[in-house]
């Protein structure tokens, strides 16, 4: 029973892991570019969760919207404001110019906020439920729940809509959606508003059971990395089958081995399966 807990504890995790690594994937397929400051995207999200709540109050009805809306203009602007930009260069501009923007988003917090770890109350969100002998957090659950949802819902607006038609068309060829009518600049400061707002859903989820503290955007962002090439660059269906495996695996190897040693698991598995399939689960070559 105690090992069933376990690995429902880390399908919830895994399902805020591929919520917001499905924004990084949304964001790859859209422009072949690597946002390297998704993971503090996240962390900016889990400040606003909890200053939502020091200052005004507000419980996650109220801050996960506010956080997701907040993340979606921030998103918006960084495209128009430095993106858009540095697309058209070379592949190391856009890297300087997404890790050069995690720095300055990193060390503003740091000055913001200060270094401390700061957390919300551990009962914000109803203790803990028992279902059939497993005992979940309430906060767990709602986060893992909610993120479910909402990255499904990102898929299937993806390829049931006009509006998903027209964002896969500019990242299948920019050129030719440009000659159906379609403004690719306007589909890509969306992807970049959308890949941004899940980041806001997924840091205000996780600011419910999760430290936060200006560093942890770095380690947000090679998780996110690692899921989006494990599941496959640019594939929504992947980041959400990768994020669910390693969530798992992650609380099994800390029950099973050790809390120290989850993360060289998690890479190592990573690697293994990335030398047999390297375009990942549900990539295409």
């Amino acid at each position: 029973m105690i090992l069933l807990q376990v690995v429902v504890s880390g399908l919830l995790m895994g399902a805020v892991y591929a919520l917001f690594s499905s924004g990084l994937t949304l964001i790859w397929g859209m422009m072949n570019v690597v946002n390297f400051a998704h993971g503090d995207f996240v962390m900016l999200a889990m400040y606003a969760a909890f200053y939502a709540f020091t200052l005004w109050h507000l419980g996650p009805i109220f801050f996960v919207p506010g956080a997701a809306a907040l993340l979606f203009v921030l998103g918006v602007v960084v495209y128009l404001g430095l993106v858009r930009h540095v697309a058209r260069g070379p592949m190391l501009a856009q890297i300087l110019g997404t890790f050069g923007l995690a720095l300055v988003l990193r060390y503003s917090a740091f000055w913001a906020f200060s270094a401390n770890f700061v957390s919300l109350p551990e009962n914000l969100v109803g203790g803990t439920i028992d279902i059939s002998g497993i005992r979940i957090e309430a906060s767990k659950l709602l986060g893992g729940a909610v993120a479910l949802v909402i990255t499904l819902g990102m898929h299937l607006v993806l390829t049931r809509t006009m509006l998903g038609s027209r964002v896969l068309a500019v990242a299948e060829d920019r050129n030719a959606a440009m000659l159906m009518g379609i403004r690719p600049d306007r589909m890509q400061a969306l992807a970049w508003g959308v890949g941004a707002a899940t980041t806001g859903i997924a840091g205000a989820l996780i600011a419910l059971f999760f430290y936060i503290s200006p560093t942890v955007g770095e380690s947000l962002s090679l998780i996110a990395f690692v899921v989006v090439c494990l599941g496959g660059f640019g594939s929504v269906p992947g980041a959400l089958v990768a994020g669910l495996a390693i969530g798992v695996i992650q609380a099994l190897s800390a029950y099973l081995i050790g809390a120290v040693y989850q993360d060289v698991l998690v890479y190592s598995l990573f690697l293994a399966v990335l030398w047999v399939r390297p375009q990942g689960l549900l990539g295409k070559l």
